[in-house]
């Protein structure tokens, strides 16, 4: 299986995987984190953040992230980067290569 959608160059995706290949728990985790990350717009729906979506990758559930987010909410960011080393997930590049959490700095 492929990705679902094509990866654009400013983007990463965080794995539902651990570094150690097991599947990552809770299996809601993406739509959580979506939701940690959402707005609520004018007309009181909720808005997800444009920075990130659910990806299913290789037939793995996934975050994709926009590196825009760094910009836009380091903070977030941060805290995104910090739950992915807390957890040990596997990070992808645009190129599908396993990469360390690029924290801010």
């Amino acid at each position: 299986m492929g990705n679902s959608k094509k990866m654009t160059n400013n983007e990463i995706i965080i794995e539902g995987l651990t570094r150690a290949g097991k599947p990552f728990r809770p299996s809601d985790w993406v739509d959580r984190m979506c939701s940690t990350f959402a707005t609520f717009g004018e007309n009181r729906k909720l808005r997800y953040s444009p920075y990130l979506r659910p990806e299913v990758v290789n037939g793995i559930r996934s975050l994709a992230v926009d590196m825009k987010l760094k910009d836009t909410n380091p903070e977030g960011f941060e805290q995104l980067m910090h739950f992915v080393e807390e957890n040990q997930l596997n990070i992808l590049d645009e190129a599908g290569n396993s990469i360390a959490a690029p924290l801010n700095g």
